[in-house]
């Protein structure tokens, strides 16, 4: 399993990034947890993250998971060629909607299982693999239901990890920094595992290695 989980961005050493990709270029970039916050934000949050995956020389093109809700098999054709899936942060309920409705859930559960493709992302991208997203509505609004998208909260995460991420620890605005608290007062009072990152810093994975670059 190749994973590269940073709290905003690509974190300070996006360099750290490379060793996962085997020499492969091609980056899928989704950027569905921002459909709910307009289409000049969600450009404007897209081409950034763009802009930062190429600066490291990498091919990055956005694959929008509302253009395949319902047809899982279309989606599993179209990332078969990417080497990276990068999910970039918004609201993590949005974002989880996006991904049961598109099949994208599976799908990534599977290729990490078979190290078919690296895994990176930020924010709500990172908070996705954990195993509940209970805690979380302490900052994304649950409630947030772009066009096209089903009604029902998903608390589950993809249990990708045996643990909760917090982003943005201690980083950001005071009102952010704020409501980051109240997630990992949360937590240790539910007796949940997790890590903390803050801004800058980013949690690599590869195989059985785990190392906290910022």
């Amino acid at each position: 399993m190749r994973l590269y989980l940073a709290s905003s961005g690509l974190g300070n050493q996006p360099q750290a990034l490379l060793p996962l990709m085997e020499d492969g270029r091609r980056v899928a970039v989704i950027a569905n947890a921002l459909d709910g916050f307009g289409p000049d934000i969600r450009a404007m949050g897209l081409a950034e993250e763009e802009r930062q995956l190429r600066q490291l020389g990498f091919e990055a093109q956005e694959v929008d998971l509302r253009q395949y809700f319902g047809k899982s098999h279309q989606l599993a054709q179209t990332l078969a060629p990417f080497h990276l899936w990068w999910v970039r942060g918004g609201n993590s309920f949005v974002l989880r909607r996006a991904c049961q409705q598109s099949g994208f859930d599976t799908l990534l559960t599977q290729a990490l299982a078979e190290d078919a493709a690296a895994y990176g992302g930020n924010s709500a991208g990172v908070c996705l693999l954990a195993p509940t997203l209970r805690g979380i509505e302490l900052v994304d609004d649950p409630a947030e239901v772009p066009e096209g998208y089903e009604k029902t909260i998903i608390w589950d995460g993809l249990g990708v990890l045996p643990y909760q991420i917090v982003p943005h620890y201690q980083s950001g605005p005071q009102e952010l920094a704020a409501a980051i608290n109240e997630v990992v007062y949360y937590y240790l009072g539910h007796d949940l595992d997790f890590k903390a990152l803050r801004d800058g810093e980013a949690l690599v994975v590869h195989g059985n290695q785990q190392q906290l670059v910022s």
